[in-house]
């Protein structure tokens, strides 16, 4: 794959190439490495070959004096052992990475054959041409970063690989200068410096208590060492959490001081509300090297979804009622809400009907940030639904399956003659009663006025 950068705009053309002409012996090897299926193999700390692409670099300048970056996608391998060893697949670019305190095989956990990513891009340290303090660095080195990605999001970890050339040229460390690669070359190189999380996409809900894990390894008592946590939402970056092991100083919370010294820089959130949400971003530098790894915390509220009915409903043939489905307490807006009609038995194939007559509320919006929506519709009673299972389906984003609820119908024949019976009687005991009162009011009169004419003779 060849990317141009001119002036910030990407023009890529995307080919990604398997790895198809490596040694069949060695992807053999490393399946069965992954696999366990080597004996005394216990962890991934045994394995000495890993698959990788280079991103190899090519900076030119135009006739405007404008850099332009050509990026290549190269066949490479990581190959652990000793200085002086030869190349497991002498067909590709090799990464022979020799002892150091810092060993990127013991942070992976959980890996499987194909889940693990492997890149390696050159690194620039432009402006701060300075000897790196480990053992055995000279000023002259050249940087590399090699990634390892799970495919799962289990975790990201960037290591700093530190080459010593046999001819050292000035500047060769600077993106302009870098020297080129040939296509079987075995570079030896040393793990001085990673940085990792194993929480690279977070979802968590409102008013919960969340840490993010941010983790690094240096192979030296780094005497200027920084740690900065940053939040950036909405075009905006904030620094939350800032600490220098050289001055002592820190500001704001949220990471344990102690823990640094362990090499653990996470940082623990207050209880989470929407404006928690955004791109959090570890730092962690020993100049002149600058990691740091990108961590997404999404908001997710999963609705509560219930219906205003039974599970069951009994109505008369012709016969209505309302039915609504409500979905409360959700976080982010965007819901989707259908009602859906299967036939009796639901035998026969036939997929469900999606109801047409559906009604909608607004969104409405609670004090605790979360949404609310109603979908609702007037039901129509009929024979030929009798025994007709009607459900609601709420789709959200903090569901991996929508949810549903439902309820059956059933409709019961229209007895006319039943009816006219109790229409007789009812009219029947209307007629008695003005007959009663068509009697009795007369009689009730009379007896009021003797009242009176006694009352007045007295």
């Amino acid at each position: 794959m060849k990317v141009k950068l001119i002036r910030g705009e990407w023009h890529r053309e995307r080919s990604r190439r398997p790895f198809c002409n490596m040694s069949l012996n060695v992807n053999i090897l490393l399946c069965l490495f992954l696999c366990g299926e080597v004996p005394g193999i216990q962890s991934f700390e045994s394995v000495p070959w890993l698959p990788c692409q280079l991103v190899d670099e090519r900076v030119t300048f135009n006739d405007e004096g404008h850099a332009e970056t050509e990026y290549q996608h190269r066949e490479a391998g990581l190959q652990f052992g000793h200085q002086g060893d030869s190349a497991l697949n002498p067909n590709t670019i090799t990464f022979l990475v020799t002892g150091s305190k810092v060993d990127m095989r013991k942070y992976i956990e959980g890996v499987v054959e194909h889940q693990l990513q492997c890149e390696i891009r050159r690194y620039s340290i432009e402006g701060l041409q300075m000897r790196w303090p480990g053992l055995g660095a000279q000023e002259h080195d050249i940087w590399f970063t090699c990634t390892l990605r799970h495919t799962d999001g289990v975790f990201v970890i960037t290591s700093f690989l530190r080459h010593t050339p046999a001819t050292p040229t000035p500047g060769q460390a600077h993106y302009r200068n870098w020297a080129a690669i040939a296509d079987r070359e075995a570079l030896t190189t040393s793990t001085v410096m990673l940085v990792l999380t194993r929480s690279p996409s977070v979802r968590v809900g409102l008013v919960k208590q969340q840490s993010l894990h941010c983790q690094f390894d240096v192979d030296h008592k780094a005497a200027n060492l920084t740690v900065e946590w940053r939040l950036q939402r909405r075009g905006e970056r904030t620094t939350l959490f800032s600490h220098s092991s050289r001055s002592g100083q820190t500001e704001g919370g949220g990471v344990s001081l102690n823990g640094i010294g362990r090499g653990d820089a996470s940082l623990t959130l207050p209880l989470t509300k929407q404006s928690s949400e955004g791109t959090y971003i570890c730092l962690v530098s020993v100049p002149p090297l600058f990691g740091s790894h990108d961590i997404t915390l999404h908001i997710m509220e999963p609705p509560r979804v219930s219906l205003n009915v039974d599970s069951t409903i009994s109505l008369v043939d012709r016969g209505e009622q309302k039915v609504v489905c409500e979905a409360e307490g959700y976080y982010p807006l965007d819901v989707e809400m259908e009602w859906f009609r299967e036939p009796s038995g639901g035998g026969g194939g036939l997929l469900p009907e999606k109801l047409d007559t559906v009604l909608y509320s607004s969104h409405r919006y609670h004090q605790d940030g979360t949404y609310s929506l109603s979908a609702f519709f007037l039901l129509h009673a009929s024979l030929h639904d009798s025994g007709s299972k009607y459900f609601c389906r709420v789709s959200h984003s903090s569901q991996r399956m929508p949810i549903r609820k439902s309820f059956t119908l059933i409709v019961t024949e229209y007895d006319s003659w039943n009816s006219a019976l109790w229409l007789f009687f009812g009219f029947g005991s209307i007629l008695v009663m003005v007959a009663v009162l068509f009697v009795m009011l007369p009689r009730l009169s009379s007896a009021r006025k003797a009242n009176q004419d006694r009352a007045h003779g007295t």
